[in-house]
C-alpha cells in the first residue's frame, strides 16, 4: 500500500521564511546601507526610543534568519529534522509549523 500522505517541502518552507525575514529587514531600512535618522529632529528622545525599538526588532529578525540558515545548512548536510538535544526525529507536524526548530517538542519544553 502506497503512502498517500503529502510530502512536505521543508526547503521551500525555509526559503520562503528566509525571503520574508529579509524583506522585513529591508522594510526596516536594514537591508541596505542602514538606518538613517534626522539628527535635527526636535524630539531626540523619541528618535532614540524608536531607534532602540527598531534595533531590538532587527536583532530578533537576524537571530531568526540565522536559525533559518542553519536549518537550510542541516537540510543540505542531511541532518535536518533531528533534535539537537536528544537526537530523535522531530515530528513532521512541528517541522511544518516551525521548519527552523532545533528541538523536538519534549526537549523544547525543557529549555
Amino acid at each position: 500500500m502506497a503512502n498517500d500522505a503529502p510530502t512536505i517541502d521543508y526547503r521551500a518552507l525555509l526559503e520562503e521564511e528566509k525571503r520574508n525575514l529579509e524583506a522585513k529587514l529591508e522594510e526596516l531600512g536594514l537591508g541596505g546601507p542602514g538606518l538613517t535618522y534626522d539628527s535635527n529632529f526636535a524630539d531626540s528622545s523619541q528618535v532614540t526610543a524608536e531607534r532602540g525599538e527598531v534595533e531590538a526588532l532587527a536583532a530578533k529578525l537576524r537571530d531568526t534568519l540565522d536559525e533559518v540558515q542553519q536549518a537550510l545548512d542541516k537540510l543540505a548536510q542531511g541532518d535536518f529534522g533531528k533534535c539537537e538535544n536528544c537526537g530523535q526525529p522531530i515530528d513532521p507536524v512541528r517541522l511544518e509549523a516551525m521548519p527552523a526548530t532545533r528541538y523536538c517538542i519534549n526537549c523544547a519544553s525543557k529549555h
